[in-house]
């Protein structure tokens, strides 16, 4: 059976997933999609390989077109998740939703009601349960080898340039119209914690701070505009102009003419982008450094630092009989992706291929979850979805209630208390 799709929002994240479902033609088959932005949509129309592609100019045109397809895409900004989930529910979609699921954990808990109510199956985008690294690590897990686990510790090495073109000048910078770090970057690392120990969280305190990108630390004489002729932009490593050498990978998922455009088309277009604002002079209040410590079931314990001042994830596991230690940082001391060290002596080392899937996005996470789309919507039961609503329910609940705690000075929020005043 080839399963079709139509998307919602036709932005970077659903071009990606559309793009490697029409890759696999005897699976899935992309319809239409609907994009206020004439450009984007097009670039979703040629994805596709369909000569037979319908074009929307919104979602609301698109859902009074009555259900195109089996499954909707939605990979709107994060402030209009839950009305195109709803819509595309109520007309008997299942539904790939781009994650975080929304901007209030009331909002969260209310989908998951529709959802069941409707009998639809919303299969949440936490790519990284699709990464070969994380089924490694997963996959260890289930031997046996570590004993009883005792503690897990997971960082996130935003990257600093990241973190300036994203959470300071870009769409999550300030957390009313989109939402905190903690659940627009990290709701990921919230999801692979839940996954990877299996068992209920049941407090969680948080500190974090916003200490460096903002105006006391701009540099003397740092005009509002990085085209405005900034006495440090030579040694700024966060000069907007880096965006025409050096940064262009980034540039390319806020300007649709990023690859091909001159230095000067560039400049000009930064003249008034809010990606050419100077990096300490905007009006982003999300934090760039946070801390968690959270308590399990059965006293297993855990920590997370996110950072913007670090790059990608590391992880390490302790249990009885052995320690897991992987990511980015295990890579470049070793070699190897993960190294399991027995308490007792003896090391076993594990390697993975992002390229599994002929596409290393997300660490292979991207092609896998597309693979993984048909497979996951067939199965009877929605609660055994690896990424369904029940599931990413609880990890996305743990990241509204580490921002509560950090709001309130890190006193820890006890869940099942977090959940009834949600209720």
């Amino acid at each position: 059976m080839v399963l079709s799709l139509v998307g919602v929002g036709c932005g970077h994240r659903t071009l990606t997933y559309c793009d490697l479902a029409a890759r696999q033609p005897h699976r899935y088959r992309v319809v239409a999609g609907a994009d206020p932005v004439a450009s984007r949509l097009d670039m979703v129309r040629k994805a596709s390989r369909n000569p037979q592609f319908r074009g929307f100019a919104s979602d609301r045109e698109l859902f009074a077109a009555g259900k195109l397809a089996d499954v909707a895409v939605i990979g709107t900004q994060d402030d209009y998740h839950v009305e195109p989930c709803l819509r595309a529910m109520e007309l008997g979609y299942d539904v790939l939703l781009e994650k975080p699921i929304a901007q209030d954990p009331r909002e969260v808990v209310r989908l998951l009601a529709a959802a069941e109510r409707l009998g639809r199956r919303v299969l949440v985008c936490h790519v990284l349960r699709y990464a070969p690294f994380y089924e490694q690590v997963k996959a260890i897990l289930a031997t046996g080898a570590l004993g009883e686990l005792a503690s897990i510790d997971a960082r996130e090495g935003v990257v600093a340039f990241h973190q300036a073109h994203s959470f300071v000048r870009g769409h999550w910078a300030v957390r009313g119209r989109s939402n905190p770090m903690i659940v627009a970057k990290c709701c990921h690392d919230m999801d692979i914690i839940s996954w990877l120990v299996d068992r209920p969280c049941l407090r969680i305190g948080s500190f974090g701070s916003l200490g460096h990108f903002n105006a006391a630390n701009a540099p003397a004489g740092a005009p509002p505009r990085c085209t405005d002729g900034c006495p440090v932009a030579s040694s700024c490593p966060y000069n907007a102009m880096l965006y025409a050498s050096k940064h262009r990978g980034y540039l390319k998922h806020v300007y649709d003419h990023a690859l091909d455009a001159s230095e000067d088309d560039i400049r000009a277009w930064l003249t008034t982008s809010p990606w050419g604002r100077c990096a300490y002079r905007c009006d982003n209040d999300v934090v760039d450094r946070q801390v968690l410590a959270l308590e399990f079931a059965s006293g297993l314990t855990g920590t997370f630092t996110m950072t913007a001042f670090d790059h990608g994830r590391n992880l390490t596991i302790c249990g009885t009989r052995a320690v897991l230690r992987g990511g980015d940082a295990v890579k470049e001391l070793c070699g190897h992706d993960i190294v399991v060290e027995g308490l007792h002596g003896g090391r076993t080392y594990y390697d993975v291929d992002p390229m599994a899937g002929g596409y290393a996005g997300h660490g292979g996470g991207d092609p896998g979850l597309v693979h993984a789309l048909a497979d996951e919507l067939a199965k009877p039961d929605p609660r055994s979805m690896r990424t369904g609503l029940h599931a990413s329910v609880d990890s996305h609940l743990m990241a509204f209630a580490a921002e509560e705690s950090r709001l309130a000075g890190g006193v820890p929020v006890d869940l099942a208390e977090f959940r009834k005043r949600l209720a």
